[in-house]
């Protein structure tokens, strides 16, 4: 059972802010002194609000976390009441949030100085919704994503390269997800049911649905570790290729809800494929882990949680045709041919077979 959100305020700003950062963390401290520090350093960090989400954590976060934001001109503390998840977290951070926009960020990853100015004039030049910011490694300034391009046969998203110049994707980065608060309660926030992975893509789906525009920004910079938690060898770095059999459940879920809810009719007959996709990465996994309770875990109890989410995904589907503007064959300009798990396959090549932890 979880407990009422609280808040404590910080600093004393005369105006409301033009953005809003939401850092949600859960256990991360780590990662947080970067990461404030970062923001701090902002070109227009007079003109943006904090707001820092715990979701329960059991270390010195909230300490570290007071300490930081005790100085910054707007800032805010919010305990959710309970480990929410990425998504619930998210959503009770961004009601106490005051910005025009708001800027997801992970508490493992760090901005360039002029990254949020840079968000800030793309999106008022393109009249863009929401943006990705150009993703880097956490140490270095090798390309992690800019969002994702469009989405593959199979239905999932498409991995991005590198850019030179703004332009429109598919789906912004979940690390560093930018976007008018006005349209991110339009179209209904994260996904409660969520819980966490996959969120950024459903969240997309429903700009674009909604007749928005999303934007790659490769002058906005931001590092980012990623999968610190589900894979923290190596530190700064990643330097095997490793996840959980929690991750996979919750990915191979969420992407086949994400088709179930935004799907119009003919986008989400891409369940049958990727369904069958992952039929194929099962047996495949199962056979090199010599553990069958992986298929049981990350297949047979995702394909039952869909079915156990039929009458969410039904209201779902009636609350977002309220406001769909672009249809299925709108939205087929997004198909590409670069294929969703080219990044796993590059990750396999660098570091070999997968560690996958049962828990």
């Amino acid at each position: 059972m979880t407990a009422a959100p609280q808040i404590e305020r910080f600093g004393h700003a005369e105006t409301p802010p033009l953005v809003s950062i939401i850092v949600l963390n859960y256990n991360g401290e780590k990662w947080l002194a970067k990461c404030f520090e970062s923001i701090k350093a902002q070109t227009i960090a007079s003109q943006i609000e904090t707001v820092f989400a715990d979701n329960d954590s059991s270390d010195s976060s909230l300490i570290t976390a007071r300490e930081w934001l005790a100085d910054f001109p707007m800032a805010a503390v919010v305990q959710t009441g309970g480990n929410l998840g990425f998504c619930a977290g998210n959503n009770v951070a961004a009601g106490f949030a005051r910005g025009q926009c708001l800027f997801f960020l992970n508490s493992d990853a760090w901005l360039e100085p002029d990254c949020l100015e840079q968000l800030v004039a793309e999106i008022r030049r393109t009249g863009a919704a929401a943006a990705s910011p150009w993703v880097l490694n956490y140490a270095d300034d090798t390309h992690q994503d800019l969002g994702f391009f469009g989405f593959d046969i199979f239905g999932l998203a498409s991995t991005s390269k590198p850019s030179s110049a703004t332009r429109e994707i598919f789906i912004a980065s979940g690390c560093a997800y930018f976007i008018a608060a006005e349209v991110f309660r339009r179209v209904g926030m994260f996904d409660p049911e969520f819980f966490m992975y996959a969120d950024e893509v459903d969240l997309s789906w429903r700009v674009w649905i909604a007749g928005q525009k999303i934007v790659g920004v490769p002058g906005a910079r931001v590092h980012h570790r990623g999968a610190a938690a589900a894979n923290p060898a190596g530190g700064i770095r990643t330097v095997e290729f490793r996840t959980t059999d929690q991750k996979r459940f919750f990915t191979n879920r969420n992407c086949l809800l994400t088709l179930l809810k935004n799907g119009q009719h003919l986008i989400a007959l891409a369940v049958v494929p990727q369904m069958l996709l992952l039929v194929l990465e099962t047996m495949v996994t199962c056979g090199l882990l010599r553990r069958w309770s992986f298929a049981k875990t990350t297949f047979w109890s995702a394909l039952k949680d869909c079915w156990r989410l039929r009458a969410h995904i039904i209201a779902e589907r009636k609350r977002i045709a309220t406001f769909r503007q672009h249809s299925d064959f709108w939205m087929l300009r997004f198909l590409q041919w670069r294929l969703n798990r080219w990044f796993e396959i590059k990750r396999l090549l660098r570091f070999g077979s997968p560690r996958v932890d049962a828990k």
